[in-house]
This record gives structure tokens, C-alpha cells and sequence, in this order.
């Protein structure tokens, strides 16, 4: 079941559900709104390999705002960090960022029972947009779950992203043994 704003509101004060900072006028009816960091990054490489730990070039956002390019792929963050011990998050995007033709994530729009961290954003669009830091970028959702867990995401000892950081981090694909 998805979690509803009087429900989360509930977890949050459990401190099942954390958001820094929380601000009461995010959220909405059965979720809660995240904002665009300060901070973008695209890889330096042209060619991504899985197999490579690919480096990430990170810049900030002027004040006036950046331009997103359609054959660009860029990271973000969100500004907000957050804690889920008792629910399953999932990001999406809002739907005034899709009609600007913006994707906020590839494939990775689901976190997992313990992940505490700022979420990094895999962002592209399909025409130039201008995007500024602190505009609303995605919503959170929680879903419920049923049954106790063995192990928290945050208590995994494979897990690739643990280390608290408010920019956007890249793909530890390479970890993986394959």
C-alpha cells in the first residue's frame, strides 16, 4: 500500500521516514516533494565502460540557471537527504518536469528499506531545458511492507551507496562481479 500524507506525516515523528530539511508545505496527498541540488555531474568519457569505475565531472547551477542539452546525460541530487527503515521509497518525477520533457531517472527509481542517503538523479531530456537548483524535481512515495528483514540496505555489507553525500555519485557497476 502507498502511504498517505497523514501517514507519512506519522513516520516521519516514529522517525521511520526522515527528510532533511522537512518542509510541511512538500507534501502532498500521498507523497512528498524533493528538489533539484546545487550540484550536476556528466561522465568524462564518451564511451562508458561497466566494467570501469567511470569518472564524473560535477559543476554547480548559476543563479540563472543551466541548460540542459537532449545528448547529454547528467547527474544530480537532490537537495533533500532522506531515511526510509520501515518503507519502500520509490522517486518519481512530477508531472511539470515531464511536460518540460525532463527524466529524472534511467532505471533507478526505487530505493530500498534503509537506504539513507541524497538521491542521485540519472537526468535527460529531450530538448534544451533550463533547470535551476531548488526547483521541485521529483516526488517520494512509500509503500508499506509486509514481513520483518533481515538486512537493512544501510547494514548491507555490498551495498555501493552508503557514504552520505549531497552530489550526485556515479555508477558502481565495476563493483559488481561479473
Amino acid at each position: 500500500m502507498i502511504l498517505t500524507d497523514q501517514e507519512i506525516l506519522a513516520s516521519v515523528e516514529r522517525g521511520e521516514i526522515l527528510v532533511e530539511p522537512f518542509r510541511r508545505e512538500c507534501l502532498g496527498s500521498n507523497s512528498y516533494d524533493v528538489h533539484l541540488g546545487a550540484t550536476l555531474a556528466t561522465y568524462t568519457d564518451r564511451v562508458l565502460d561497466a566494467k570501469a569505475h567511470n569518472k564524473i565531472q560535477s559543476f554547480q547551477i548559476p543563479p540563472e540557471g543551466f541548460v540542459l542539452e537532449p545528448a547529454v546525460f547528467y547527474l544530480g541530487v537532490t537537495q533533500e537527504y532522506t531515511e526510509t527503515h520501515r518503507h519502500v521509497p520509490f522517486l518519481e518525477g512530477k508531472s511539470s518536469v515531464g511536460r518540460l520533457g525532463i527524466d529524472i531517472h534511467a532505471t533507478a527509481g526505487k530505493g530500498d528499506v534503509g537506504f539513507c542517503n541524497h538521491w542521485t538523479l540519472e537526468i535527460s531530456v529531450k530538448q534544451p531545458v533550463r533547470v535551476y537548483a531548488g526547483m521541485p524535481i521529483g516526488q517520494l512515495i512509500y509503500f508499506s511492507i509486509e514481513g520483518q528483514l533481515l538486512t537493512p540496505y544501510n547494514q548491507k555489507v555490498n551495498a555501493k551507496y552508503t557514504e552520505k553525500t549531497a552530489k550526485p555519485v556515479e555508477s558502481m557497476m565495476f563493483k559488481n562481479k561479473f
